[in-house]
């Protein structure tokens, strides 16, 4: 009996340690999503920039696009937005907005005085649509193929290099 008392403290312990350091190794920008390998979520929203015009998912259906989440109130959304410049100068892929829980002249203003890298920018005030679509927290970015399947997400700020090793290659892959 008292090697049992011994020894059970030690097995938890050594289990916790593995837990721990499995977890270390986790990448904190790939949470998976129940979204990859789905259709997208439906959504109708206004644009940002006009009021009188609405987007739908329909819309997209045919061609490969990608949907960034951002928000004019996002620290990481203004490091990542010189770097969606980049990529929408040299990308003929469609990169859409979906402004998060924000106001619109706020939004407006951010695309005005930092470029807009968006073919339309999605006003999404409440946040609903974001929700649909599993959203942590902006910025979060999405690939979506042509049938309207998700396809990827990245968690965080766009980087070169993810975009150089993770999107292009498979938006490549995608339009065959």
């Amino acid at each position: 009996m008292s090697k049992i008392r011994f020894l059970l403290p030690l097995v938890l312990l050594a289990c916790l340690v593995w837990f721990l350091g499995a977890g270390l190794k986790l990448d904190p920008k790939e949470v998976p999503s129940p979204l990859i390998g789905r259709p997208a979520p439906d959504f109708q929203l206004t644009q940002l920039d006009n009021a009188q015009t609405v987007v739908s998912r329909a819309d997209m259906v045919g061609q490969v696009w990608i949907l960034n989440v951002w928000a004019s109130w996002c620290a990481a959304c203004r490091e990542e937005h010189p770097v969606l410049l980049r990529f929408a100068a040299r990308t003929p892929v469609v990169i859409m907005g979906l402004d998060y829980k924000d106001e619109r002249a706020a939004g407006q203003r951010w695309l005005r005085n930092f470029g807009n890298p968006y073919r339309a920018s999605l006003f999404d005030e409440d946040g609903r649509v974001g929700i649909d679509w599993g959203v942590y927290g902006v910025p979060e970015t999405f690939v979506i193929d042509k049938e309207g399947i998700v396809r990827f997400k990245h968690i965080g700020p766009l980087t070169d290099e993810v975009i150089q090793t993770r999107l292009e290659p498979l938006i490549r892959s995608l339009n065959g």
